[in-house]
């Protein structure tokens, strides 16, 4: 019965009629797909998007009708293939599609990883509201469910919001959580900045938890509308055109619980100490909104060696965070396999404890006041706040004798090469007496 679906399949939308078609296949795939969304107008408008099934130079009847064919082999029952699993398999195609395309994919592909580490590190709880103002393909929402069900908690009643400008992405954002079984999200089309799509009135809708990875320093936005934004989002000031990213700040913070509010953003080291946004920066020292700053290592982003940073923003502090910023410089929790770089269990453990602790650690995290980063003129640079550590050759180098893994090498080296000139002698004086005795012969 049609009151036991979450979606309904029009009759002549069904699979098994699509697979009829001999001529024409794009263009009943096309109508069949137009047909599904208007039947489920709140919930798969759109979704579908704007692809060209009707181009038969991209995509000739023999290849669509190979492609159902193919599908039709598989029996994506309940049974066998759950909701659930439906989704998981959406994700890996999300990702091969990253790996593949690199900087196309990476506008809506964030490493799941680093994800997984901002998730964990704001901890959304049960009932709460959670918010991606540039959402992709939903990555970051899904993995505020995600945290929920490794902890048992319930993540049912998680209340999901997004905004994307790109058309295909926020369709593959909405299907992405469609098919991972979330009943209560909205995903919205649209430019964030220009026209945000959550308000309440005269202001922004506001959330429990906002999740981000704006796109990096675009120059492509209205500066000019900005400056006397009508949703008040310039609290701290205008940014430069060829950088937008205090914009997103702004809003992000706009969007934000007066109590409960907190966020993780995703953002190019510069926004930590460029000056021409140095102003801005003050205003929001002063604000007191900054709670921690965390610098990742490189080759995080696909086809991109280039290291990030996630800032930490809490409305509200407790008490004992007040005009205090934690400064965790996780340059080296980084590894490394099969071209690919990725955080490990190990390493979010190690950064989320820190966190959660907020201490000084010897080379890896510091607490600093206000004061001190109004000292250095509001420079968040986190070198400023935490030494480097020694490399690992000049610790290498001194260390006591014998101690040294270097040190061992080269003493290994230098028996080695002993031992290589001693068999080299011995073969050139096997080859001079066989030399000589050949002559005798």
């Amino acid at each position: 019965m049609p009151e036991q679906h979450r979606f309904q399949i029009p009759a002549d939308a069904h699979w098994k009629v699509a697979r009829t078609k001999v001529k024409n296949v794009g263009k009943a795939i096309q109508n069949a797909l137009r047909d599904i969304e208007k039947a489920n107008p709140d919930t798969l408008y759109g979704v579908f998007g704007d692809a060209q099934w009707t181009n038969k130079d991209r995509l000739p009847d023999h290849m669509l009708r190979e492609l159902i064919e193919h599908f039709s082999c598989q029996t994506l029952s309940l049974a066998n293939c759950p909701e659930d699993e439906l989704g998981i398999g959406y994700e890996f195609l999300i990702k091969k599609f990253a790996d593949d395309s690199g900087h196309t994919a990476a506008e809506f592909y964030t490493n799941r990883t680093v994800v997984h580490l901002m998730t964990e590190m704001l901890e959304p709880a049960p009932g709460e509201s959670i918010y991606d103002p540039t959402c992709g393909s939903a990555g970051m929402l899904l993995s505020a469910v995600a945290h929920l069900k490794r902890h048992g908690k319930e993540w049912r009643n998680l209340k999901l919001y997004g905004q994307e400008r790109n058309l295909l992405t926020s369709a593959i954002g909405w299907m992405n959580l469609f098919l991972h079984g979330i009943e209560d999200f909205r995903i919205v089309r649209g430019d964030t900045l220009a026209h945000p799509a959550f308000v309440e009135g005269d202001r922004l809708m506001q959330f429990d938890v906002v999740l981000a990875n704006p796109p990096y320093s675009i120059k492509q936005w209205d500066r000019a509308a900005w400056s006397a934004d009508p949703w008040g989002r310039n609290i701290y000031g205008t940014p430069p055109q060829g950088r937008a990213d205090y914009a997103f700040w702004q809003h992000i913070i706009q969007s934000m619980k007066p109590k409960s509010g907190r966020c993780a953003i995703l953002f190019p080291h510069g926004v930590l100490f460029r000056n021409e946004e140095s102003v801005m920066r003050e205003k929001l020292i002063a604000h007191d909104v900054v709670e921690c700053v965390l610098g990742l290592g490189p080759n995080l982003f696909y086809n991109s060696p280039m290291e990030a940073c996630v800032v930490i923003c809490r409305i509200s502090k407790p008490r004992e965070r007040r005009n205090r910023i934690l400064f965790i410089n996780a340059v080296n929790e980084v590894t490394r396999e099969r071209a690919q770089s990725f955080l490990t269990d190990d390493h979010i453990q190690r950064i989320v404890e820190t966190y959660h602790r907020f201490e000084d650690i010897e080379g890896f995290a510091r607490v600093a006041s206000n004061d001190e980063v109004r000292q250095k003129e509001c420079n968040l640079s986190i070198p400023l706040y935490i030494r480097e550590q020694k490399t690992r050759m000049l610790q290498e180098e001194s260390a006591p004798y014998g101690q040294s893994p270097l040190k061992k090498a080269i003493v290994e080296w230098q028996e080695s090469s002993k031992s290589l000139r001693e068999s080299m002698k011995e073969l050139f004086e096997m080859l001079e007496d066989a030399r000589v005795c050949g002559g005798r012969k």
